[in-house]
């Protein structure tokens, strides 16, 4: 036997005798509640999620994302005569005003590929907003809408968070489904501090270090704020673990250090994009299926040391084990991607290393990514490419010794040609690429002269693709 539920719906000021209930008195008056004074409401019912939401929610702003994505034509398509190829993905998420002229923090993912951004504040608002500057390892992004004297978010400190103390996640789970703009308000605890995501999350970060939290987070609460009793923003929410495919929440919720974000975000203003530390190591990941206690705490095996970096430079080779840079313990490899997020480009980093049951004390300065200062080169307003090097080949375990690296590409092309950044250019028709310039040469006289042929290596492997450029 299943048991049904039983809803009772009524309407005031009609009185509804329900089965089993005395009759109402034909004398009834209609309750009402005594109105409790403000001082009531301040002692009983106000307490710390209270005065912390009161203090953070004008912030929140709910980021709405276009992306238009080329699709195949169907066969009405051509009979109606309408426009075919393309159709808009809508996108949302959360974020948060840290400056009163419109700067606001959400997540990379949130805004990745989109076409239109917009921002709709508290009170259902709406503007226009300019991507300042995206950074996908950290899976961050600051936007800029056009406003003045906006309510702006406290920023405090995640160096010093206690687990157990209150976490407050605020932002739009599913968004518009709600009905109103309005941001939502779940909390919990610090449940840790310092986790290392080992499983793919949503977008192409790197969740090393981060917060952990039972304070439930959902589809839309990304980019939102993570705050503490204070009122203050400990962390961006970022992404949840969720063993079901349906990835609902199961209290196992994760936000990016605020100390992080706030490096990240001075970066992405100042200069428009992050400058990414690097030493040159290619380090030895654990299997899944091989994380064990022991392979938790065994240090970071160095797999490969790029020639002619700061790590080759300081006497560190393939086979050494990471155990100790600066002042953190390197238990394993996410613990020194922790590190590398955290550190400053020319910092000199004290790293010690075990080598065949010795301990061996270095010093490596940090440098930039290979290639972030290389030079890159514009080709028909659509893509920027960037000539092979050998610390880039080596970085990024490419086959080919020459040829132009895709730096970025725009949206429409990469639908259109299949092609992606971190492709290299190798050929085009029956010419070798020898480097960016060469390929520019090459993809600009072809204009307007029919189809051609592209040959790029990806992942190890050559693939091509056919196009023409009108």
């Amino acid at each position: 036997m299943r048991f049904r539920p039983l809803v009772l719906v009524c309407a005031a000021p009609i009185l509804v005798a329900c089965e089993g209930a005395s009759p109402a008195p034909s004398n009834a008056q209609t309750l009402h509640a005594p109105a409790p004074s403000s001082n009531a409401i301040s002692s009983q019912r106000r307490n710390a999620i209270t005065d912390a939401v009161q203090k953070v929610a004008p912030s929140v702003v709910t980021v709405q994302t276009e992306m238009v994505q080329h699709v195949a034509a169907s066969p009405a398509d051509f009979f109606f005569g309408t426009q075919s190829g393309q159709q808009v993905q809508a996108g949302l998420g959360s974020g948060f005003i840290v400056r009163e002229d419109g700067v606001i923090v959400t997540n990379a993912h949130v805004v990745s590929g989109a076409t239109k951004i917009s921002v709709a504040l508290r009170d259902g608002t709406s503007y226009p907003a300019k991507l300042i500057g995206i950074d996908d390892q950290n899976d961050l992004a600051v936007l800029k809408i056009d406003a003045r004297k906006l309510p702006v978010a406290a920023l405090g400190t995640s160096r010093d968070l206690m687990i157990g103390e209150w976490a407050i996640a605020i932002g739009n789970p599913f968004g518009f489904i709600l009905g109103n703009t309005e941001p939502s308000v779940t909390a919990g605890v610090i449940s840790a501090t310092g986790r290392n995501l080992t499983a793919r999350a949503e977008g192409q970060g790197v969740y090393v270090d981060m917060i952990q939290t039972d304070a439930a987070i959902n589809q839309g609460n990304s980019g939102g704020p993570l705050v503490n009793a204070l009122g203050e923003v400990i962390g961006v929410n970022s992404s949840i673990y969720s063993p079901s495919a349906s990835g609902g929440n199961v209290g196992l919720g994760f936000a990016i250090p605020i100390d992080r974000a706030r490096r990240v975000a001075d970066d992405l203003l100042i200069h428009g994009k992050v400058r990414k530390p690097w030493i040159g190591v290619k380090m030895e990941y654990p299997q899944q299926t091989a994380l064990t206690r022991d392979a938790l705490n065994s240090g970071a095996p160095i797999h490969e040391v790029v020639p002619g970096s700061p790590a080759a430079e300081a006497g560190l080779v393939a086979g050494d084990v990471l155990v100790r840079a600066s002042d953190r313990v390197i238990k394993n490899t996410y613990d020194w991607d922790a590190e590398l997020l955290e550190l400053h480009v020319d910092d000199v980093v004290p790293v010690t290393v075990r080598r065949a049951g010795r301990e061996i004390q270095s010093k490596v300065k940090v440098a930039d990514f290979p290639e972030v200062n290389a030079q890159r080169v514009a080709v028909l307003k659509e893509l920027e490419l960037i000539s092979l090097t050998p610390a880039i080949r080596a970085e990024r375990s490419i086959r080919n010794t020459q040829g132009a690296l895709i730096a970025t590409v725009s949206q429409t092309v990469s639908s259109s040609l299949g092609i992606q950044t971190g492709d290299v250019i190798v050929r085009i028709n029956d010419s070798p690429v020898a480097d960016a310039q060469q390929a520019k040469r090459m993809l600009e006289s072809l204009s307007g002269k029919g189809q051609s042929r592209m040959i790029f290596e990806r992942g190890g492997r050559l693939l091509y693709t056919d196009f023409s450029i009108r």
